[in-house]
């Protein structure tokens, strides 16, 4: 096993351990890119001319744009955009989520995204996310993150014959149990003392809302005969937010970007598993927001900015599906991933994801000059295939957009699965993209 994968895996562990949810997964990522001397900007201050050709980020909730800007770019130069997403499929915390069933504290949730719901059930569960504190006359967000804290029990055998066809009732069968103390069932009282941030206990009186999620609690961690496996919550799709975000500290601490006329960025964004149209989703002006910005910073007019939109690239990097040895017919018979060859080329014929001819050979220059492997994804014409933000990012902005991603199974269990060198395979991937001349 190379020693430089197993770094990468433990790095990715580690990650996923302190990104339980989106909005932490932002901060989590600006965190990493202070330290390698980015400077965040606000949205609703003025940007310095300097934006475009610096080492910067911008938080929108729980998404995250950044980049490092070709000291050489002049004019209609173009990007390289990583594109991702750092939510994943969850229970979500709903209003007076607070109730209390025969003796049991319970948290009222609905379902999040296309998860597996049975795979939450017996796990040890986090909270987390934001509380939105009214304070000193304004508002303004608090994070917070529990401890394991609460459990979706199963119903024994004895108590159910048909244990084996599992149906679950969203409404009535996923609410987890917290406690059971008769005095304290206030769930945003225990969660205003678990911040994260520097603004010490939370008073859950000058909370106006929150958007709070379950995680998994148990960490990640290598298996197999020799380690070669990796399991963890959230793989889809911090997967590709940790090959982004180490691509581009791994470019950065080169210095390559003195020397680019491109720009490269990490577009991390918010709510694909619900379908991206949000004002941090895809399907918003995130993206465009950051590029017209930085296009006012270069100078550019409105032809100089179509043009540097049109000589750009997106790798839309999102999770894909191996060969699962127990379902082999539902995959394409002829096209087989398989663990460790390397990351995925997602296509499909009716554009659910994005690639092109010219992106594939785009992807596959990347892979050759960071001397990586990979191998091509394509559905079974009678299963139906998921999508990515790669469409709706060449639809919104006109952007070739190439979609790849690591190789999972169990995608939306609260753990998938992964092979160690398929994850070291993708960043080197992204880096090889982001190095990329004269696209």
């Amino acid at each position: 096993m190379s020693v430089d994968a197993v770094k990468n895996i433990e790095d990715l562990a580690q990650f996923v351990e302190d990104s339980p949810v989106s909005y932490l997964a932002a901060r989590t990522v600006a965190r990493r890119l202070q330290g390698a001397g980015f400077t965040e900007l606000t949205e609703s201050e003025t940007w310095p001319d300097s934006a475009a050709t610096g080492r910067h980020f911008v938080v929108r909730d729980g998404a995250i744009i950044a980049w490092a800007g070709g000291r050489q770019a002049s004019a209609a130069s173009g990007y390289r955009v990583l594109g991702a997403h750092t939510d994943s499929p969850a229970l979500k915390v709903k209003p007076k989520s607070s109730l209390t069933v025969k003796g049991w504290h319970q948290i009222g949730v609905e379902n999040y995204g296309g998860g597996l719901l049975n795979s939450y059930l017996d796990r040890e569960l986090r909270l987390a996310g934001r509380l939105t504190v009214h304070e000193g006359g304004t508002l303004r967000d608090r994070y917070v993150c529990t401890p394991p804290l609460a459990r979706i029990p199963q119903l024994a055998p004895h108590l159910d014959h048909k244990r084996n066809e599992l149906v679950l009732d969203k409404q009535f069968n996923l609410y987890p149990i917290w406690g059971i103390d008769p005095g304290q069932n206030d769930v945003l009282a225990y969660l205003g003392r678990h911040t994260v941030d520097e603004g010490g206990d939370v008073d859950p009186a000058t909370v106006v809302g929150y958007d709070l999620l379950t995680a998994d609690s148990q960490p990640g961690r290598r298996f197999g005969q020799h380690g070669e496996f990796f399991a963890s919550g959230r793989l889809d799709n911090l997967s590709s937010v940790h090959a982004g975000l180490c691509a581009l500290e791994r470019y950065v601490a080169d210095n390559a970007d003195e020397h680019a006329s491109h720009t490269v960025m990490l577009a991390g964004f918010d709510h694909e598993e619900v379908g991206s149209e949000t004002r941090s989703g895809a399907a918003g002006p995130f993206l465009e927001d950051v590029l017209v910005r930085l296009s006012a910073a270069r100078g550019e007019n409105t032809e100089q900015y179509r043009r540097s939109v049109a000589s750009s690239v997106c790798l839309s990097a999102d999770a894909g599906h191996l060969l699962h040895p127990n379902y082999q017919g539902h995959h394409d018979p002829v096209v087989q991933p398989v663990p460790g060859a390397g990351p995925l080329l997602k296509i499909n014929a009716n554009q659910r994801y994005a690639t092109d001819s010219v992106g594939a050979g785009i992807f596959a220059a990347a892979c050759k000059a960071a001397r990586v492997p990979y191998q091509e994804f394509v559905s079974n014409n009678n299963m139906p295939c998921g999508s990515t933000i790669g469409p709706i990012t060449a639809t919104r902005l006109g952007m070739r957009t190439v979609d790849v991603g690591v190789g999972l199974l169990s995608m939306h269990s609260a753990r998938e699965m992964c092979h160690v060198h398929d994850m070291a395979y993708l960043t080197r991937a992204v880096e090889g993209f982001y190095r990329l001349q004269g696209l």
